[in-house]
């Protein structure tokens, strides 16, 4: 009965849900899946950096998971500015202090940020052949969003490294490539 493909398939079917333990995450697939959706509000949105705005009644997926962590963890790369009446909206979460476009910060996607155990840590993301280390300040919250805290943008998806002016510039990523990037990134 050990070597059937049953008893197989019941123990492969237990390893797979040993491996994919993380909230949110389907035990089978090992993805992250929508959590909920939101339904869109809208409202004054700052639309630096091409920043996209709610649409009133659109829904939009909430993620409380990321994709699992690896050496070489993939991304999409966002533009955000941190400063005070930028597109990020308030303070960040981190340490309640805006931060200039010329510092080198970011703000990971929800279940990447992890309740801010990555708060004030550098990662390190590479991109375009270069890489560079880039201090964690916020959230990038894949939950909530479509209210004025969030400046009526919608929730970010699950993957995604929100990075100031700064970081685009030391990898030199520039002109119409700003904007979405793949790129990758490891804690330092």
């Amino acid at each position: 009965m050990a070597n059937s493909p049953i008893a197989m398939l019941f123990v492969l079917l237990i390893a797979s849900l040993k491996l994919c333990t993380c909230f949110r995450y389907s035990s089978i697939l090992c993805e992250c899946t929508p959590s909920g959706y939101l339904r869109g509000k809208t409202g004054h949105c700052n639309t630096e950096h091409d920043s996209d705005c709610c649409k009133a009644g659109k829904m939009y997926p909430r993620y409380h998971c990321s994709p699992p962590l690896t050496k070489h963890t993939r991304a999409t790369m966002t533009i955000n500015s941190f400063a005070e009446g930028g597109d990020g909206g308030g303070p960040s979460e981190c340490d309640n202090q805006y931060h200039s476009d010329d510092e080198l910060v970011v703000a990971l996607s929800t279940g990447w940020y992890n309740h801010g155990r990555r708060c004030l840590k550098n990662i390190k993301i590479n991109a375009n052949g270069n890489s560079v280390l880039a201090k964690v300040v916020d959230e990038c919250d894949s939950v909530h969003g479509c209210d004025s805290d969030h400046d009526f943008q919608p929730p970010c998806p699950n993957n995604i490294v929100d990075a100031s002016p700064a970081v685009w510039k030391a990898l030199g990523i520039s002109g119409s490539d700003v904007g979405d990037y793949d790129i990758t990134w490891s804690d330092e």
